[in-house]
């Protein structure tokens, strides 16, 4: 099974299904919605059959593939997975046949709270969503630098288009910003890919962009911290970080629902995933002299995200300013340089996605009920959609991080693993907890409590096809609430030997006095 090309497969896949789906009849929306649907379906099949044969403890990088591309410049086709990247690309799989059920009669109607009707039909929409899907399967499988950074720019392209035809009212501006944002953090990332090549020359004696190779080449001084900033600050706008976060709540008030689900759940993950593979193991030296300024920045993007939450009047906003909150803890756990509070953050990107996922379809949802996304229009649903109100009350407290829901194990991780090292950022960190209670229950009362407003008597409840598209998140979440060892058991020795490159090590606990002198009393 390991001889099988199934990474490039899974690339493969969407991208062709995209084609196929962009080439059928116009008037045929049907056939193109099934199709999409089920090319996603067996997507998601491949990647956990793939998941089976991954061997934990094995070699790092598994299912590896490589190719010349470019040869002249040392370009290669080369993909792979360890722990962390195999579980992002799980994420991603298994959300896009959910945003395709979720999207099925609101693809292009659902972005805006006004009526603005798409520039293109559905079936274009479900053609960029897969091609999205391909998009980021090879973000996170890329083991060539120069082709992560292929994946991580054209991802722009389906995101800018689907915005910008399928959004709200104001969906021109907001996706041309959100490229501006994402091309000039791409921009400084491909100056210093681009200088990776004759720095690998001189280093390794031969140019390359291969990153196990470029793993081993020790890159210190004035290089080292500028080459750092340059796929940093390029990895803080996607994440996206507070003061580069701007772009993200303007997308989401524009953006169709289920398009936000992979937006937020998935493709800001590449921000963090890419500070936690490329900024710490290959500029480990810039990545520590970098640190206190980032868990800075990271206690700030969580309590300023969490206040402006806790402002909000729409609801798409409010779960956009969330996530600038929860990607806080995030980058917290990645530059807390222990293996705890890494876990915690790669365990955070999956279990975020699903937890944020599931309240971007349920506002979706409300959303096509009152074609308004201010939560000022509703009150009272939990009396005449009882289903709607109790999922959204789950993944809401799943976003609080509840005892027993997904999000709680990784921020106490991500909080543990910090206090060990920095205890000051963890202390205020933390605070982003009382806050996440607040705008989360006070959103709940007063959407859901009370009693029902005249205008949301008629509300219906979820229908069987939006049970289906947000049945299967719920149950993740409780699910990996309850037992997240499988994914740490993948994720676990990809971090260690992730922080083994940064030459950091967990610190040793303390040991009292009276112990250490007289030893442990029987």
């Amino acid at each position: 099974m390991t001889d099988f090309p199934w990474l490039t497969v899974l690339i493969a896949l969407p991208a062709v299904g995209a084609l196929l789906v962009g080439l059928l009849p116009r008037e045929n929306e049907s056939l193109a919605k099934r199709a999409a649907l089920g090319i996603s379906l067996v997507e998601a099949v491949l990647a956990i059959v793939m998941t089976t044969a991954f061997k934990v403890g094995g070699d790092r990088f598994q299912f590896t593939e490589k190719y010349w591309w470019i040869k002249q410049f040392g370009v290669h086709w080369a993909v792979g997975v360890d722990g962390v990247a195999l579980v992002l690309v799980l994420l991603s799989v298994i959300l896009v046949p959910l945003v395709i059920i979720a999207s099925w009669d609101e693809a292009g109607r659902s972005g805006g709270t006004d009526a603005a009707p798409p520039k293109r039909s559905a079936k274009i929409y479900f053609a960029l969503i897969l091609a999205l899907e391909a998009m980021m399967v090879g973000v996170f499988a890329a083991t060539d630098v120069f082709l992560f950074y292929v994946f991580f720019e054209a991802m722009l392209i389906p995101v800018y288009f689907i915005i910008g035809s399928y959004g709200g009212p104001q969906r021109s501006y907001a996706a041309v910003k959100f490229l501006l944002y994402s091309l000039f953090g791409g921009l400084l990332m491909l100056v210093a890919v681009v200088w990776l090549y004759p720095l690998s020359q001189e280093k390794l004696g031969h140019g390359t962009f291969m990153f196990e190779e470029l793993n081993k080449m020790h890159v210190d001084g004035m290089t080292a911290k500028w080459l750092f900033l340059g796929f940093f600050v390029a990895f803080a706008i996607k994440a996206p970080m507070v003061p580069v976060h701007t772009w993200l709540p303007d997308a989401a008030a524009q953006s169709p629902a289920g398009a936000l689900v992979l937006v937020v759940g998935v493709l800001d993950k590449v921000g963090t995933y890419g500070m936690l593979r490329f900024c710490l193991e290959l500029f480990p030296g810039a990545a520590k002299w970098a640190t206190p300024v980032v868990l800075a920045f990271a206690v700030v993007s969580i309590v300023y995200g969490a206040v402006l939450a806790i402002g909000q009047v729409d609801l798409k906003r409010l779960v956009a300013y969330t996530s600038v909150s929860h990607f806080g803890f995030i980058v917290l756990g990645i530059f807390a340089m222990t293996s705890q509070g890494q876990s915690g953050a790669t365990l955070y990107m999956v279990n975020h996605g699903f937890s944020t996922g599931a309240l971007f379809l349920l506002v979706g949802f409300m959303i096509s009920r009152r074609n308004s996304a201010r939560i000022d229009a509703f009150g009272g649903v939990q009396k005449v959609a009882p289903v709607l109100a109790g999922t959204f009350l789950v993944a809401g407290l799943s976003g609080l991080s509840l005892p027993g829901l997904s999000t709680f194990v990784s921020e106490l991780m991500v909080l543990i693993g910090t206090f060990s090292r920095h205890r000051l950022p963890a202390v205020l960190a933390a605070s982003g907890i009382v806050l996440a209670a607040i705008y989360i229950l006070w959103t709940y009362q007063r959407t859901m409590g009370g009693p029902a407003r005249e205008e949301v008597k008629g509300m219906p409840d979820l229908s069987l096809r939006e049970k289906v598209a947000v049945a299967p998140i719920i149950a993740i979440i409780v699910a990996m609430g309850l037992f997240p060892q499988p994914v740490l058991k993948a994720i676990n020795p990809s971090v260690k030997e992730g922080l083994a490159r940064v030459e950091v090590h967990d610190p040793a606990p303390k040991i009292t006095g009276n112990v250490a002198e007289n030893g442990a009393r029987p």
